[in-house]
């Protein structure tokens, strides 16, 4: 069963996302991410986002985790987890052009600040790194969360393999925490909210 008490869908019914899945996973997470105290820090207004939320920002962040095939669905698109393998990651020359251009210029300093932060608490040897987990808000309480988490998990535990996130939302803390993930710390940067990086240690 999920928090909500309805009960939770099975993990089996996860895809992996395609390529021209693409416009409809970043809608969902459009969704999802629309309260999100760290992405609605980065931009406060309502119309920048959205553009943001489904197009080069987020884009930058997670996918390419679609274009790995580590990027997964529910069957109504009303969750979307985008994983990154060992040695792969977010595009970080992309992802600060983005920011740069998108963020308010107030922020400029504390946004690099934050990411040179976040960089020092990522695992230095092989992990799954998850970049972005969210459900849509109108499908959140209903289990999408830790269908996506359990079906990918099963995967980095067969591989014996570490996992790493970082949470932006106190909200999600308990669903990590369900999961085996441990916080390592606080990261924080000038005005930015807190944000709380995640360890999931290899499973034998």
């Amino acid at each position: 069963m999920s928090d909500s008490g309805v009960e939770a869908p099975s993990h089996s019914d996860v895809s992996q996302v395609v390529e021209d899945e693409r416009a409809r996973v970043f809608a969902s997470l459009a969704s999802a991410f629309a309260a999100d105290p760290l992405m609605r820090w980065f931009f406060p207004e309502a119309a920048t986002f959205l553009e943001a939320a489904t197009g080069d920002f987020y884009d930058a962040f997670g996918g390419g985790a679609i274009a790995a095939g580590t990027a997964y669905r529910t069957p109504g698109f009303e969750g979307t987890a985008l994983w990154y393998p060992p040695g792969l990651g977010p595009d970080e020359e992309r992802l600060v052009e983005s920011m740069i251009t998108t963020v308010r210029p107030s922020i400029h300093e504390d946004c690099i600040g934050l990411m040179g932060e976040m960089e020092k608490y990522h695992p230095k040897d092989d992990c799954w790194y998850l970049a972005v987990l969210g459900v849509d808000h109108a499908y959140q309480g209903r289990g999408h969360g830790a269908q996506l988490m359990k079906h990918v998990l099963a995967k980095v535990d067969d591989l014996g393999a570490k996992a790493y996130l970082e949470s932006s939302n106190p909200l999600n803390m308990s669903l990590y925490k369900r999961h085996g993930f441990e916080e390592m710390g606080i990261i924080q940067c000038g005005s930015a909210p807190p944000v709380v990086p995640m360890l999931r240690e290899a499973r034998v």
